[in-house]
């Protein structure tokens, strides 16, 4: 895809602030949410039979689970379940079957790279679950863990990087329940082991420790607008590691009102996109996207965009968005107080459909309020520069319209397209 460099020169509209040093960054779009063959319990490769539930159960009597009973989603069907979970191991039932050309379907994380490498991906993330069998004991020497890391090693190249990850899937609680992506980390840690819950995950985030070149970095996925125990148990460490929120899952779902709820609950969290494929099908099909503002597409640089919030979210597989506010560029925390003075460039390089022209373009602050809004004549590059003045405010960010509404499948030019980074005024 094509990708343009955007310098970031802050002293001409800067009010009150010091001037940072200019700085170039590329956008590279990619999947930051996939399950391989790693997570056998559930995907591609097993042959549909109805059953859904998931049954858990565990010799700790002090556990919530100390019987079989119904998982967290529901049996279906016959009552059959697809998955069990003993003492924290996730595996599928019995009765489940592989589809004889599973291969087809589901591989290994070198197969999902090899995809989204010649789909033309910039980058891509394999988050396979952590309670599932192959993480079991869970570890940094884990086999099947390490395995993961050194098949991202070998997938990126000049052109590619392959990120590893893992899903933590906290579904019993009690501290509240939801899922989240960790990505970059040397450890790995099962949701579903017994004494472990959200608050005790955000304590294990702030102090892992990352495999490599680049920071750890960690994302909300798929959530509900009270999720996470309704945003609690946030703390200044892991608001620093915990800088993204799937506002898309699974090609066109959108988390929207999480996402408002969690910035309002004082989260500093920018939009990502997580496909969320459970096998390679998904791949060349799913056009939604997480973009990233980077220096290079190397992995640090990449992790680096996330940790500092430089993203956005969209239903459009090439939408180039950006926007300075006083300067700085979407993902930041103003510094001083001020008149607010938005700098925004948004375009499409598909200059010749007409559903990719950009219509409307706004500007949202707390509790989703929008504070400003821009419909220019439809075209394929816009540039809107505006001020605001919503004094009090704690943070602002940018939503974007075409004229399609995107290229995931029920696209409706009456809902935005993408989703900007915010930036935060420091209040």
């Amino acid at each position: 895809m094509r990708r343009f460099a955007l310098l970031v020169a802050a002293s001409a509209l800067l009010v009150g602030q010091t001037s940072p040093p200019a700085a170039e960054y590329h956008i590279y779009a990619g999947n930051t949410h996939s399950h391989t063959a790693y997570t056998w319990s559930h995907g591609d490769h097993l042959a549909p039979n109805g059953c859904a539930g998931i049954l858990t159960y565990t010799q700790d009597p002090a556990s919530p689970a100390a019987k079989w009973n119904d998982g967290y989603v529901k049996t279906a069907g016959d009552g059959c379940a697809g998955i069990y979970v003993i003492n924290g191991s996730q595996i599928p039932a019995p009765g489940v079957t592989v589809k004889p050309d599973w291969q087809k379907f589901q591989g290994p994380p070198s197969a999902h790279y090899a995809a989204a490498k010649a789909a033309g991906y910039d980058f891509y993330a394999a988050t396979d679950h952590s309670q599932d069998a192959g993480f079991q004991p869970p570890g940094p020497m884990n086999p099947t863990w390490l395995e993961s890391k050194k098949q991202a090693v070998a997938a990126t190249d000049d052109r590619f990087t392959a990120l590893a990850g893992f899903e933590y899937s906290e579904n019993d609680g009690p501290g509240g329940t939801g899922h989240l992506n960790v990505y970059n980390s040397a450890d790995i840690l099962n949701a579903l082991a017994p004494g472990i819950d959200l608050p005790y995950f955000y304590k294990w985030l702030a102090a892992a420790k990352p495999n490599g070149d680049g920071p750890v970095v960690a994302s909300f996925n798929h959530p509900d607008p009270t999720q996470y125990d309704n945003w609690s148990h946030r703390d200044p460490q892991v608001t620093d590691i915990l800088t993204t929120l799937e506002v898309i899952n699974s090609n066109n779902k959108i988390h929207y009102p999480a996402f408002i709820n969690a910035l309002d609950h004082g989260w500093k969290v920018s939009p990502i996109c997580g496909n969320d494929n459970h096998g390679l099908a998904g791949i060349p099909k799913q056009t939604s996207r997480t973009f990233l503002l980077a220096k290079s597409r190397s992995k640090a640089d990449l992790l680096d965009a996330m940790k500092n919030r430089r993203t956005y979210a969209s239903l459009d597989k090439n939408l180039q968005a950006s926007y300075t506010l006083n300067g700085q560029i979407m993902g930041s925390t103003l510094q001083q107080a001020g008149p607010l003075h938005f700098d925004i460039t948004v375009s499409d390089p598909d200059t010749t459909n007409p559903k990719d022209k950009i219509t409307k373009i706004d500007i949202v602050t707390d509790g989703g309020e929008t504070v400003s809004d821009f419909t220019p004549t439809p075209d394929y590059t816009i540039h809107w520069a505006t001020s605001v003045n919503s004094p009090g405010k704690k943070y602002f960010f940018v939503r974007v319209w075409t004229a399609g509404g995107g290229d995931a499948p029920g696209a409706d030019p009456a809902n935005p397209v993408a989703w900007l980074a915010p930036v935060w005024t420091g209040k």
